[in-house]
Order: C-alpha cells, then structure tokens, then sequence
C-alpha cells in the first residue's frame, strides 16, 4: 500500500466499516443503530477519498468542504475558504463525484442515506433485518468505492469483507422471495411494474404481499418483513410512482417550469396519473379529452384538461371566452 493510500481518512473509512460489520454481529437494537452509523459513515468516507485522490495535487480540505465563504486575496480578488470546517454528507457526495466526472449511481447515494434515516429514527423489533439490508443496498456502492480508489476490499476489511459477502448473499435470497410474492401480479402501470414496491415506512425492499398467489392489484395485502409495517398497496404504488419519475419531474419543473410526469389523478386523487401512459397507476383511470383547441388549434396541455379545462379549448382560450362573458 503506497503512503497516499495509507491517509488517515481511509485508514478511519475501513476501520469504520469494520466495526459496523462487528456491530451487526452482535444483533441487539442498540448495537444494530451502532452497526448502520458505523457502516455509512465508512461509507462516506470512503467517498471522500476517492475525491481527494482523484486530485492529489490539491488541498483536501478544498476537495470535501461543504461550504465555502469569498474572501479578499489582498490583490485585488477573491479567494473561497472552507466555511467552518463542514464537509460534504452524502447528498453533496454524488454531486461532488459528478463534477469530478466519477461515475457513481447518485440515486443509490440519496437512498443509502434516506435508508440509514428511516433506521435511526423508525424503532424496529428485527435489528439483524434492518442492518442486513443497509449493508446489503450499501454493497454495490461500497466495491465501486474501493476500486475507485484503487483498492480492493478483500485487501483492506479482512474478515468483514467475508462478514460483507454472506450478508448481500442472504439479502438477495430474500429480496427474490419478496418479489416472487409479487411477480404474478397484474399492474395497471408498467413504471410500477418495473421499479418495484418499497415499504413506506422504513424503506425496505423487503415487502411482500401474504397471497402469493394473488394476481390484483387492489387485492394486495403487504407487508414489510423488515419493520412488520402494513402499507396500503395504494400509498405502495404511489411511492413507486414518485421514485421512479420523481427525478424527471423535478429536472422537468426546473429546466423547462412545465408539470409532469406525474399529476394527480381526477378520479382517485392520488398523484399518480402517469402522462405517457395517460392513465393512473392506482386506479387505472384515463382521461380523455379533446387535444387541439377548438378556438385557436393550439395543443391543449394534460394539466389544462385535468383541471377542467376538458371542453375543448385551452385554458387560454378558456380565459378569453370567460371574458367575453
């Protein structure tokens, strides 16, 4: 291992995760909470690193700060300075490697630490559970991470890395349980088909429905086997919904200020009404409605006609008429 390799942050990093793979073993709830802080915050170290080697000839303090504050440089200018010594969670990580041009599932990075969230304050009677699946969502991220910074995992973690190993394998042998339970199920909307259900208490993969056999969707009964939570299938779907086009929406609001992909449906009122589907993924309710306006040919906008703008012109137009009254 060459002295770059040997910092302290990645010395911490390992010994880190180290101890969060000891603290699952012990499987008690006070030690399950020590298990996920320990872990992830090996994890975000880890991150750091691969920042600070990617630019070894920089300041790493410049690299992970989180906030930096314009000063004067007596010549003129400005320099920015490091503002309070605060540095970047996981949230500012994926945006951090994204600027770096290192590829990372920035998606991945914001559930890891909604998960690890959802763990410490959502008191659970299965803590090995728990753990097991934040190891195990953190796996995949964690081996990028090591290779990242040109390391292997086998190398550095010992036993834990083993430890590492037989958790994801045993995580996956239930996720595929899990989702065996679900996959007969006949989905109005193949975005849910094809994101997968989650708990929307504690956001687990780990949910599944009791009737295995049960092919309706608005006959599912769930359950979460990692928190024992019963979410509704609607709130379910909903939730799938919102992860799987949540990103477009807000690109979408933000770039263009438009709506969508996703409005609220005028028939169950979940927000869940898909446009490029132009149907609800809860209740499987379309809408039809006339497309080009009557008065002035222009195209009338999903979001006219969801808000009853539905009589053939656009809410333009709808104003105009209006008016003239």
């Amino acid at each position: 291992m060459t002295q770059r390799n040997a910092s302290d942050m990645f010395t911490n990093a390992v010994k880190s995760i180290k101890m969060g793979i000891e603290d699952y073993a012990v499987d008690t709830p006070s030690r399950a909470l020590s298990a996920v802080r320990n872990f992830y915050a090996g994890v975000l170290l880890l991150g750091k690193e691969v920042l600070i080697r990617k630019v070894p000839l920089a300041d790493p303090d410049e690299v992970i700060g989180a906030r930096y504050m314009p000063v004067p440089n007596d010549q003129g200018g400005v320099e920015h300075v490091n503002e309070g010594g605060q540095t970047i969670n996981f949230h500012t990580l994926g945006k951090r490697f994204k600027a770096f041009k290192i590829p990372i599932d920035t998606r991945e990075l914001e559930e890891l630490n909604d998960l690890r969230n959802n763990i410490e304050h959502r008191f659970t009677d299965q803590p090995a559970q728990a753990v097991r699946e934040a190891i195990a969502r953190a796996f995949p991220i964690t081996v990028a991470m090591f290779h990242q910074a040109g390391e292997h995992p086998a190398d550095v973690l010992g036993d834990a890395w083993q430890s590492m190993l037989e958790v994801r394998a045993l995580h996956k042998k239930e996720l595929a349980r899990c989702r065996s339970s679900l996959a007969g199920v006949d989905w109005v909307s193949p975005t849910v088909a094809n994101e997968h259900l989650r708990c929307t208490e504690c956001g687990s993969d780990l949910i599944e429905q009791r009737d295995a056999e049960n092919p309706n969707q608005e006959a599912m009964d769930l359950i979460c086997r990692n928190c024992g939570a019963e979410p509704g299938w609607d709130e379910a779907i909903v939730d799938a919904v919102d992860r799987a086009l949540g990103g477009e929406a807000y690109i979408r609001a933000k770039e263009t200020g438009e709506p969508g992909p996703i409005y609220d449906c005028p028939s169950c009122d979940r927000h869940a009404y898909i446009d490029e589907e132009e149907a609800c993924a809860v209740c499987g309710e379309t809408f039809e409605y006339e497309h080009e306006c009557a008065r002035c040919h222009g195209g009338i906008p999903l979001e006219d006609a969801l808000v009853g703008f539905n009589e053939g012109l656009c809410s333009y137009c709808t104003y105009i008429a209006n008016k003239d009254d």
